[in-house]
């Protein structure tokens, strides 16, 4: 295992882990700074699927954080890869946001979001422009038995004022109707993780994955075979800790708490 203080890529969840909401974590500017001083790269990788890159990364720099296209890897991203080899051919429903579909359709994939007899893929991701008219074409068109995929597995996406449903609690509110359960494509899946470590330059031993949940962030993290980091600033708790099978490699309270230990031990 690499030492901390000898990591240069940061995989970094990023609600939860360096902001909430619109809010940025204090600490998050002297981190990522610390990071590019001393020859490393930081990396952004989300399993939310509402937002397009762009508005990722427009987002970011509103609060004077700067990123590129290059700084991501999104679920949408990954789910528009998987859907390219294994559904190129066929017409796919897309349960989701306009930005979801917008990030889908640069892989040249046939999207719908209308309900229509040749649709043979449903695809699924959180939705902040859910309707009720989506659930009933998703129970219509998974009781047909088209393939069914979904961006993230995560129950619950963090606000400024508490959760609100993500894309997990959908995909059980659609298995309580239909018994169908989606394959899920981001997070605790290694996929992601993956194609930032290629994207990245470094190596697996180099790169640490740092996030707030156990169930997909630090699980992808161990599914991929790096070392990762537990930030408690978001949704998971140290008690959470007991009923989980493998342990981060790394806990921190906050970003703050972490970017004065590096600054303290760097070399």
């Amino acid at each position: 295992m690499t030492e901390l203080i000898d990591k240069k890529l940061f995989l970094l969840d990023m609600d939860g882990t360096i902001y909430l909401g619109n809010e940025i974590f204090d600490g998050t500017i002297d981190f990522l700074n610390w990071v590019k001083e001393n020859g490393g790269r930081y990396m952004f990788l989300t399993n939310n699927s509402s937002k397009s890159v762009d508005k990722y990364i427009e987002k970011l720099n509103k609060m004077g954080i700067s990123a590129i296209k290059d700084d991501f890897t999104t679920s949408a991203q990954a789910t528009g890869l998987y859907l390219q080899k294994n559904n190129s051919k066929d017409k796919i429903y897309v349960f989701g946001t306009e930005s979801l579909k917008q990030e889908l359709k640069l892989y040249s994939l046939n999207i719908t979001d209308k309900l229509e007899d040749d649709i043979s893929c449903l695809v699924m991701g959180f939705d902040t422009e859910l309707t009720f008219q989506k659930l009933e074409d998703a129970c219509i068109l998974l009781g047909k038995g088209v393939d069914y995929i979904a961006t993230n597995p995560d129950w619950v996406c963090p606000t400024e004022f508490g959760y609100v449903p993500d894309c997990g609690s959908v995909s059980q509110m659609l298995y309580n109707a239909t018994k169908r359960k989606p394959k899920f494509i981001g997070k605790p899946e290694a996929t992601m993780i993956e194609l930032a470590v290629e994207k990245s330059g470094f190596t697996k031993p180099q790169a640490i994955l740092l996030g707030d949940r156990l169930y997909t962030d630090i699980a992808s993290g161990y599914n991929a075979g790096i070392d990762t980091m537990l930030m408690l600033s978001g949704e998971s708790t140290m008690d959470d800790l007991k009923d989980f099978d493998f342990k981060p490699t790394y806990i921190y309270n906050n970003v703050r708490e972490l970017v004065e230990y590096l600054k303290t031990n760097s070399k």
